[in-house]
Order: C-alpha cells, then sequence, then structure tokens
C-alpha cells in the first residue's frame, strides 16, 4: 500500500482529512519533537480506532510534514507513490 493510500484510508476510516488530524495533533502538541509516536498512536487508536499501520503514516506527516522520500516515486513496488508530497487535503482533491 502506498503511504498516500494509507493517508486515504483514514480519511474514510475517520471522516477527517489527514490535514484536520494534523491540526489536531498540533493542537495537543503532538508535533514537537519530544513527543514520541507512541503517544500519538495512543490517542489515534483510542479517538479514531486506527491501527499501527495508518497510525504511523500520520506520525511522519505530524513530524515531518507531507513530503516523503522520492526512492518511492514511480517505482514498481507495492509502496509507491505518484508524488513526493502527499495530499492532505482529502483524498478528492487528487489532480486530475
Amino acid at each position: 500500500m502506498s503511504f498516500q493510500a494509507y493517508l486515504d484510508k483514514v480519511e474514510e476510516k475517520t471522516g477527517l482529512t489527514p490535514r484536520q488530524l494534523v491540526d489536531q495533533a498540533k493542537e495537543r502538541g503532538y508535533d514537537s519533537q519530544d513527543v514520541k509516536a507512541g503517544v500519538i498512536l495512543e490517542w489515534l487508536k483510542s479517538d479514531y480506532d486506527l491501527g499501527r499501520g495508518h497510525g504511523m503514516a500520520l506520525v511522519h506527516v505530524i513530524k515531518k510534514g507531507p513530503k516523503i522520500d522520492a526512492k518511492h516515486v514511480g517505482t514498481a513496488g507495492s509502496h509507491r507513490d505518484e508524488s513526493d508530497t502527499l495530499r492532505l487535503d482529502g483524498k478528492d482533491t487528487k489532480p486530475a
């Protein structure tokens, strides 16, 4: 599953865009470098019933922003993405 596919699935499961969840995380101070991934994963599990895979995709975006390593862009592997910048405003914002 691609990184973007994880984020799209998070939106389906929660009804919130990745950006809305990132904003909530920032309000809680979870974007601080001192906050460990486990704290964020606990929040996502308890409030949204998200598992580790989907949660870790959000942890990356919360901590590092929407850029991902270009090594997966355009590859043939199962984790390939179309772009090195993830869409956070919802799966319906996909460019034509």
